[in-house]
Order: C-alpha cells, then structure tokens, then sequence
C-alpha cells in the first residue's frame, strides 16, 4: 500500500513539474501578487506582504490545485485508468496534497528571501514553526477542496461552489484585508471563517512573536480539518462523472468546517481572537518605516537640532540625522516632510485622575461607564500629543485593566503608568471621595481608592501587596487641608516606613503636599517626588536646595489652581482653547454652563473658594526651584474640574513659561524629566536611536512661543502614525 502512495506521488510530482500553468500559478503569480503588495504595502512592512502572499498561495494551491485537478482529471477520464489499478482514492488525494505542499515549500523560502532582500524585512525567527503552520493551513484548504472535487459533477460547477468558499476565506479572513479595519458584526462573522485563524497565528508567528505552541487553537482546527478532509474526501471520492452522490452526502462539507464553527460560536462569548486582531493590525501600523525630514528637533535632554530628520522602523527610533534629509526611497521609508516644524518627544503628563471627566457636566454616561470613560480620556491625551500619563489616584483594578489594554495595542491611547491607591490616613485627604459613592459600593470603591496604615509593619505589608499587583510608583499624602477643608494629616514616621517599603520594592514615590511644612516633612521621609509644592506659602530657598540635592523632582501642577479659581468664579474661558474644543464632545460645553449656576454647584464652588490657594505664589515657588536646579516635570491633575484630559499639559507649560522658566526647560519638564520620574527615561522621554518612537510633530516652534505645542501637526506612538480623526471612533 505505501509502495502505491510513493509511485502515485512520484507520478503526480514529475506531471506536474511539466505542466507550465501549474508553475505559473505557483510561482509567478504569487510574484506578481508580492509585487502589488510590496507597492501598496511597503514602508518597511515586509511580513506583512508575505502574509499576504503566503495567504494567496496557501488558498489558491489548496483549493484550486488539489480540488480543480481532480475534477478536471474525472473529466478528461483519467481517473476511470485508476479504477482498475491497484491504488485506492487515498492515494490520489494524498498525492495532490502533497504535490502542493512540495510546490508551496520552496515558495515561503523564496517570499521571505524577497521580502528581506527588497523590503528590509527580518528573516523569521521562528521557521519551524512557521514551515509547520503554513503547511497545516495548505492541508487543511487541500481537504477542502477534496470533497469539493467529489461533490460538483463538472469543471463549471466546480470552480462556481469553490469560488463560493475562496472568495469569502480570501476576503473575510485577514489574507487582504485586516479584521480590525471591519465593523463590528463583521469581524463576528469573521470568526467562523477557517482563514481567519490561519492568517491570525501565521502573522505572529512571522514575526517571531509566537510559535505554534502559542496558537494551539488554529493549529488543532487546522489539523483536524486536514484530517477529517482527507478522510472524507476520500470516503466520498468518485472516479467516473457518471457515478452518483447522495444528495445528504454534500452536508459532510459542514462538518468538515464544524471545528470552524465552534470556535467562532466560542469567539462570540470570548473575542479572544478579535482581540487579537486588533493587536497585529497595530503591529501592522507600528511596524510601518518612516521617515520624518527636515524638522527642528528637541531631542528632550535640553538639545536642539535646527534641521534634522529622524527615521522611525519597527515601532523605534531607528536613526538620526542631521543637516539636508536623506532620500526616504533609499531607506525604505514612507516620507514626511517636516519642514517648519518642531519634532519632539511626546508629552508626559505625571498626575492625572482618570475617573473623573474634568469638567463639571450632568451626563450620567460619563460617570456610569467607566470603561468607555477611561478609553475616551486616554484617547484624547493622545490626540492632544501627550503619549503618557501616570494615574495619580483612581480605582486600582480599573487602572491595570486600561493600562494592559493600551500595552497589548488592543485600543490604541495614551501609554498608561499606574500609581495608587492612595496612601493616606483615616479621616485624611482622599478619603472624602467615597460620600459620593452610593453606599453599597464603598466598601469596594475605598479598597481600590486608599490605603489607610496605622503602622510602619502594616505600610509596608501594604506597599509589598502593591508591588506584586504590578503598580509603577506608590503616591502618598501629606496635607492637613486648610479653609473650611480640614483633613487629619498622616504621622510622618508612617510617611517614612511607606517610602522605605517602596524603594526597598524600586518602586518610586511621591507625596502630595499642601504647604511648605509637608513639603519639608516628605523630604525628611525621603520620597521622589513633590506634586503640587505649597500652594499657600512660600518654599524657602533651603528646602530647595535640599531638594536638588537629593535629586527630588518637583510638581507645581499650576494648571489645576488656574482651573480651581475659574471654576470658582463662574468663567468658561479655559474651554474656548482650539485643543479643548477638539477633544471635548460639544453636548459636554452646554452642560458645564447649565451645571455651573445649579444649587450643587454653587455650593462646591463656594466650598473650594474657601480652600486657601493662590496661584501667584505656586508660580513663585516653581520659579525658585528652577533656580536651584530642582528636577521639574509635569502634571496637570487632570480630572479636576476645569482641567480637561488632554490638552492640560500645553497649558501646564504656557503657566511655567508665565512664571519665569525657558521654554526649553519646561519642555524637558515634559519629557525627559517626567521620564526619570516614571523610571522610563531609558525608553521614552528622549529623541535617540533605539527608543520607542512616540513623538510629537508641531508647527512652529514652540522654543520661541510655547503655545505652539498645541498646533499639532502629527502624533506618533511606538512608530504608528496616529490617525488622530479616529481616535474616539474606536469599538
């Protein structure tokens, strides 16, 4: 029996092998195929031209070659010879699948050797696995088109019913165009189509980020559909046109695709795979080579480069150079021009609250849905040019949620550092929020909230826990209150345990203060990083020399006192900025001015005004660290209200340059520093070669007139090109 499999696909190799059409369908039309691709697809993005034409090939030579030749051989009455010969349907079958896959081989060697020689793609790290898949996905669309072949009774019939399947498998399931880009119920359509998981394990594996370990479930589908085919088609294989099929027999193609459609009844629950989906369509996009020519480039550390230009692969900064721009063909490279602008880091904002919508509006939408809530906001940052933000205080388990979802590509905002609960004391600022939770969710709502120590053990127990629940820096507060907002104020000693616990995890912390005393008192306790300074007294010059010397960074977060003072007065104008207008929804700007005169409002508005506060010294007080060399960043405290998500960090920089600090300096406030604060400088916060390409592309130039960092021209985030128009359209 294995002597008649070998000769049967000996004979069917060497037939082939003579038949010119079959080569031409193998070889040069995925040719042609890589050819438009890598026109219409290039930038760099290599694999994803050889996706495309793997795909192609795979399809194409499973269907068409395995199920056409075998109709058009029952036609022209070459299998009736068989019938009589010692070799059974298997044979035949098995022979077509094989010849296919011998053919395919050197073809996946030849796409990537081309992608990698014309299109700079990296050669794949995983060829094994890669070998392995492709063929199982070829097996499986071989089977396939094995019972097709058994059920049509003519060459028309035939290439009608397998058109029926490949145009569907070819356009709906990720081999021309991505599933993310479709809408919502397609892409839940899509998941019931077998070439869905073959292009969703065949990209990662391509690039090297999984292995067929990692996508077991294609893998398994793909396997048991090549096998239960083959046995089918076998079962149901007819040698002669003349022999006659049960009309039932044509269900057997249903079952064949049952593995299919369970796992895409399972992806209606799941969406583990739309998920997916959305990730490698990122990859796609951020994997794209760019190169950004001509711009004035802040490089972050303070350095200017008057006419430079930077080139952007692989998610990183890949070069940069200086003086006239390279030609961008040479390298490869989709170009931009860049002339008249100023290239910068993408803008750090270090205090953020991201549960709360920043203005002072009756939708209930806006504070029942927290998911949509958080995705909006951390949209807006981006579209506003700011590419990282630290959550300074919301509910924890919400925070990780966003922040993993951001890190995976599956939404696309702001990168999101996480820094809470906050560590406060009973009766403490921060614990006052939980009166406006309904009652039966505060228990819950403190948990996520606050941390409230009555001991250094316990501090400590409690800094370990957060550790180990993945936080990126613990926040603590030092503030008695003041006015007719008084708040018990934490032991320093419970102050100093926390900052120990949290350095000895390498975790960074800063403390919120309210005046000069805590400031000084959160020195002594050895925290990172001051937010908010003193904002009623003076810092005297001493502290911030120790300050600089301990390399403590500095957060005068102005913005949030010119929005206070607002909000108390009654005045809008802080919502008529161009940015503002972009990114607030216009249902939103009726309701501040209807909730500003109501009763609650009044009341709130009163209360704070009561809160000693006075912006003119907070600037003094930042114009003096700067003087001492204090390390300055950035934050806006964003959430409060009249401080918007997004736009806050230009404003934020417009008050610093009002106090008296250079442009240049608070730009690096806004990058480099807010980096070193994050412990991310070695990644973001500065234009150099091998850091993520998150970037900032502005008209003007904001070294003379910092307003300019408003004008945004272009965002960047880790090498995609932000499509800013669709940043609140995402599902």
């Amino acid at each position: 029996m294995l002597n008649s499999y070998l000769t049967q696909i000996r004979m069917n190799l060497l037939l082939t092998l003579r038949n010119r059409v079959a080569l031409f369908f193998s070889y040069i039309f995925p040719l042609i195929f890589f050819g438009i691709a890598g026109v219409n697809g290039g930038g760099g993005n290599g694999l994803q031209v050889v996706n495309i034409v793997l795909g192609l090939g795979v399809l194409g030579s499973g269907l068409f070659g395995v199920g056409m030749r075998a109709v058009q051989d029952r036609e022209q009455n070459i299998l009736r010879r068989f019938k009589v010969a010692p070799i059974g349907p298997g044979a035949i079958i098995v022979s077509g699948m094989v010849t296919s896959l011998v053919l395919q081989v050197p073809n996946i060697v030849f796409m990537v050797t081309l992608a990698h020689r014309f299109l700079g793609a990296p050669w794949p790290t995983q060829p094994v696995s890669l070998l392995i898949f492709v063929s199982l996905g070829l097996l499986a669309f071989a089977s396939l088109g094995g019972i097709i072949a058994a059920l049509v009774n003519s060459m028309q019939e035939g290439v009608l019913l397998t058109q029926l399947f490949y145009f569907p498998l070819l356009f709906l399931g990720g081999i021309t165009f991505p599933i993310a880009a479709f809408p919502p119920w397609l892409q839940t359509v899509a998941q019931f189509i077998p070439s869905t998981y073959f292009t969703s394990g065949l990209q990662p594996i391509l690039r090297g980020r999984e292995t067929l370990f990692d996508n077991l479930a294609s893998v398994g589908a793909l396997a048991l559909t090549a096998t239960l085919g083959t046995l089918l088609a076998a079962k149901l294989f007819r040698w002669e046109k003349e022999e006659k099929l049960r009309p039932a027999a044509k269900l057997w193609l249903l079952a064949v695709l049952g593995p299919f459609i369970v796992l895409g009844a399972w992806q209606m629950h799941a969406k583990t795979n739309i998920a997916k989906e959305k990730v490698l369509s990122r990859e796609v996009q951020r994997n794209r080579t760019a190169l950004i020519r001509d711009a004035r480039l802040f490089l972050g550390d303070g350095t200017v480069i008057d006419q430079g230009s930077v080139l952007i692969k692989d998610g990183k900064i890949a070069e940069i150079f200086t003086g006239p721009a390279p030609d961008a063909k040479s390298l490869r490279a989709d170009a931009i021009e860049a002339a008249g602008k100023t290239l910068l880091p993408g803008l750090i904002d270090v205090h953020v609250h991201l549960g709360s919508p920043g203005l002072p509006i009756t939708d209930p939408q806006a504070y029942q849905n927290p998911d949509a809530t958080f995705d909006r906001e951390l949209a807006a940052y981006l579209f506003s040019g700011v590419t990282a933000v630290k959550s300074a205080g919301d509910q924890l388990d919400m925070v990780l949620k966003h922040r993993a979802t951001i890190a995976s590509g599956e939404h696309l905002g702001a990168e999101l550092f996480a820094v809470g609960p906050l560590f406060t004391t009973a009766g403490g600022h921060g614990t006052e929020y939980s009166q406006y939770i309904p009652e039966s969710f505060r228990t819950n709502f403190d948990a996520q909230f606050v941390r409230l120590p009555k001991s250094a053990d316990e501090a400590r127990t409690q800094v370990n826990d957060l550790k180990q629940r993945g936080v990126d820096g613990i926040k603590a507060i030092l503030e008695g209150g003041g006015g007719s907002a008084i708040f018990n104020r934490m032991d320093p000693a419970i102050l100093r345990a926390i900052s120990d616990a949290a350095h000895a995890a390498k975790l960074p912390i800063v403390t919120h203060t309210g005046n000069a005393q805590d400031v000084a008192e959160a020195l002594g306790a050895g925290v990172d990083g001051i937010e908010h300074g003193a904002m009623r007294d003076r810092i005297p010059e001493a502290i911030f020399t120790k300050m600089k010397a301990m390399g403590v960074t500095y957060d005068p977060t102005l913005s949030v006192m010119e929005a206070m003072q607002a909000y108390v007065d009654g005045k809008t104008d802080l919502l008529d900025r161009s940015l503002v207008q972009q990114v607030v929804p216009r249902p939103w700007f009726a309701q501040v001015k209807d909730s500003l005169n109501s009763p609650g409002a009044q009341a709130a508005r009163k209360a704070i005004g009561a809160y000693p506060f006075r912006l003119d010294l907070a600037k003094l007080n930042l114009a003096a660290a700067y003087r001492a060399g204090v390390t300055l960043v950035t934050g806006t405290d964003a959430g409060n209200p009249m401080v918007v998500h997004g736009p806050g960090v230009h404003r934020e920089l417009q008050l610093w340059v009002e106090a008296g600090i250079p442009p240049a300096a608070a730009l690096q406030g806004a990058t480099y520093n807010a980096a070193r604060l994050l412990r991310a400088d070695q990644r973001i916060g500065l234009i150099r070669k091998g850091y993520d390409a998150s970037l900032l592309l502005v008209d003007g130039n904001p070294l003379q007139d910092i307003s300019a960092t408003e004008r945004v021209s272009t965002v960047f985030f880790k090498g995609e090109r932000v499509d800013r128009s669709d940043l609140f359209n995402q599902k």
